[in-house]
C-alpha cells in the first residue's frame, strides 16, 4: 500500500506516493529525475548517493523514501542560487578538484555540512568530514584543498 509523503526538495515543496519499500535514491533518480545522487555501491560505503536531509549528509541508497516525510532534502542541484554555483561548487571547478565528477556531488554535500557546522576546519577535520566519500580518480588532496580554500575565503569576510 502506497503512502503519500510531503517534503521539500531543493527548496520546493513536493508530494509523492511511495511504496513502503521504495528506496530514496530510486525515487529521486527514477521518479523525480534528480540525477546527481548515483548508485555507486548500493551499500552506503562510497558516498555517491549522498543527499542532505535537514542539513545532515545521509546515504540515499540506505534510506526508505518514507523516511523523508516532512523533511528538507537538498541535492547538489539545490546548492546554488539564481543559476549560480555555490562557493564550494565554484572552487571545486576552479581547482580541478575532481576528474570524472562521479564523486563530486557527495563530496560537495559533505563539505557543505562540514562548513555549516565548522566554518574553519583544520585539514584533519576536513578529512574526517569527507570520510565515507570515495574518489577513484583525483586522490583527495585537491578536494581537501578546495574545502580549505572556501573556509579561508569565508573567514576573510568577518
Amino acid at each position: 500500500m502506497k503512502k503519500t509523503i510531503h517534503f521539500t526538495l531543493n527548496g520546493q515543496k513536493r508530494s509523492i506516493d511511495v511504496a513502503p519499500t521504495e528506496i530514496l535514491l530510486e525515487m529521486l533518480r527514477e521518479r523525480l529525475g534528480v540525477k546527481s545522487p548515483k548508485c555507486g555501491c548500493d551499500r552506503g560505503d562510497c558516498g555517491t548517493c549522498s543527499v542532505l536531509v535537514n542539513g545532515r549528509t545521509l546515504r540515499s541508497c540506505l534510506m526508505l523514501a518514507v523516511e523523508i516525510d516532512g523533511a528538507a532534502v537538498t541535492t547538489i542541484e539545490g546548492l546554488g542560487k539564481d543559476g549560480e554555483m555555490s562557493p564550494l561548487q565554484k572552487t571545486f571547478h576552479e581547482r580541478n578538484a575532481f576528474q570524472c565528477g562521479f564523486c563530486a556531488p557527495g563530496m560537495i554535500l559533505s563539505a557543505t555540512e562540514l562548513l555549516a557546522r565548522n566554518p574553519e576546519p583544520t585539514r584533519d577535520e576536513v578529512k574526517e568530514g569527507l570520510a565515507g566519500n570515495l574518489c577513484r580518480c583525483t586522490g583527495y588532496t585537491p578536494i581537501i584543498d578546495a574545502v580549505l580554500e572556501v573556509s579561508r575565503k569565508s573567514g576573510e569576510g568577518k
